[in-house]
């Protein structure tokens, strides 16, 4: 039974493969019509390729619109829950979603605080919290059988560290001016100012790159070797290890969504607290 049930899953099958192959078709000609005008402004070709490259499927694309529209669920419920002061002021007595996401979203703020400040953390909250569910839910997905994460894929990746990226700057800017900004990738000594600035420039360009790689990677490999291990679940002999395996996996559901985070809070938070400095 279990044999026959693995030779029947694809190695990329999931779930929304069972959607019309009209849906399927529909969300890729959007695809491609979106980067249609992108890549010929680049002088490329507006054919079905990623811009970053990886498989031309679909499927992480419906796997992060069902993470938005979970995520969108969870808000309501929050909010219905929240939106009566008294009986928000009352604790529950267990772990619901209203809870988890006081206590995921109090969790953020308290290390964005930390981290950049707490006038800096309320205003970067709804920035780097929706990373922080986001990505947390689109990790976690991975690890329901017949779900790919969303995360494994470099596109959707790169998509958040650009965000990123631009977040950086633009507030930087915003918060020193373009001058005392462009001060800071020209370092203290005169005459090594152009070296400095190409270091700089490249170090930063290289930011979202190892955001969006380290995240994609490490998601890629936990559900490959979590979908291993189901496998020799069809052992009872095996049994326990697909359960050792899930308890790895949530670890490292929880820490790749830290490590972007905590590396996002670094990159913004430097950009805008260097002006004291100065």
């Amino acid at each position: 039974m279990a044999d026959t049930h693995a030779e029947a899953l694809p190695e990329h099958w999931s779930w929304f493969s069972l959607l019309p192959e009209s849906l399927h078709e529909g969300l890729r000609q959007a695809v491609v019509g979106i980067n249609a005008p992108i890549a010929e402004s680049l002088g490329g070709s507006p054919d079905e390729k990623w811009f970053f490259g990886g498989r031309f499927d679909v499927l992480h694309i419906w796997g992060f619109i069902f993470v938005l529209l979970l995520l969108l669920w969870v808000g309501f419920r929050a909010k219905a829950r929240f939106g009566d002061t008294k009986q928000a002021i009352v604790p529950e007595d267990r772990l619901t979603l209203p809870t988890f996401t006081e206590l995921f979203t109090g969790g953020v703020l308290n290390l964005m605080s930390s981290v950049m400040g707490k006038e800096a953390a309320k205003y970067f909250l709804p920035l780097i919290g929706t990373c922080a569910f986001v990505i947390f839910f689109s990790n976690a997905l991975g690890l329901f059988p017949g779900f790919l994460p969303p995360t494994d894929n470099l596109n959707t990746t790169a998509a958040m560290a650009i965000i990123i990226f631009v977040a950086t700057h633009v507030y930087g800017i915003k918060k020193q001016g373009v001058g005392n900004y462009l001060k800071h990738f020209m370092g203290p000594i005169i005459f090594l100012a152009p070296l400095i600035f190409i270091i700089e420039v490249i170090s930063h360009i290289v930011r979202p790159v190892t955001l969006s790689i380290r995240l994609t990677a490490n998601m890629f490999a936990d559900h490959a070797v979590l979908g291993a291990f189901l496998g020799l679940s069809a052992s009872a002999f095996f049994l326990p290890f697909p359960v050792a395996v899930y308890f790895l996996g949530i670890i490292v559901v929880s820490v790749q969504t830290l490590v972007f985070c905590l590396l996002s809070m670094v990159y913004i938070g430097a950009a805008i607290e260097e002006h004291e400095h100065h």
